[in-house]
């Protein structure tokens, strides 16, 4: 069964998006630079930011059915904190980051955002999303709220919005394995969030 392609948004939102169908995307000798060359066409020809997410998740989906090494980037997650990441390509003003990150069994991620673009897609295993919008007052103006959860499977494709705000965990009993591609972070855009303190602070 084909993956599925979602976008979530700064408001909390996850909307189902469509998928391009993999047998429309089958090339042969497909590899990371030609995505990359891709990536830099579509953010340079594209200035629509929702334009850009489909043609970029449609790229990202293109790469996963193609490009086999992909999958076999990553590393056993690190005993100390049970993730690993491996950077795929690093370029002095190169405006991407690329890379696959690796989270053991039962590890969660703080509730941050990216203060960037960004699309995730699952190679292996499971990653439960869970999402989150700001509501702030009058005492707490950081004060953000669960707005649901989702669990990604294999071939799942996730895009962010910049402001999008969500943590991961990775369920189920093997290590969860996924591609990530970021646009270049703001850094006075992007937080870890407290929901208890109804705090946030530069990531």
């Amino acid at each position: 069964m084909q993956g599925r392609d979602w976008l979530v948004t700064g408001d909390g939102q996850f909307i189902g998006c469509k998928s391009a169908r993999d047998w429309d995307l089958l090339r042969n000798n497909y590899r990371l630079y030609r995505f990359l060359t891709e990536v830099e066409d579509v953010l340079d020809d594209v200035l629509d930011e929702a334009s850009r997410l489909p043609e970029l998740r449609m790229l990202v989906r293109r790469l996963i059915i193609n490009c086999y090494w992909v999958y076999v980037q990553n590393l056993q997650p690190f005993s100390d904190n049970g993730t690993s990441v491996t950077l795929l390509y690093d370029e002095l003003g190169f405006p991407f980051t690329v890379q696959t990150v690796t989270f053991a069994p039962g590890v969660k991620s703080n509730i941050h955002n990216h203060g960037t673009w960004g699309i995730v897609a699952v190679l292996k295993g499971q990653e439960k999303n869970t999402f989150w919008q700001r509501t702030p007052n009058d005492e707490f103006k950081d004060k953000i709220e669960s707005t649901g959860e989702i669990i990604l499977s294999p071939d799942d494709i996730i895009s962010f919005t910049p402001d999008a705000i969500h943590c991961v965990e990775a369920v189920g009993d093997e290590p969860t394995v996924t591609f990530n591609i970021y646009g270049e972070t703001d850094p006075t855009r992007r937080f870890d969030f407290d929901p208890v303190n109804h705090t946030a602070k530069k990531f």
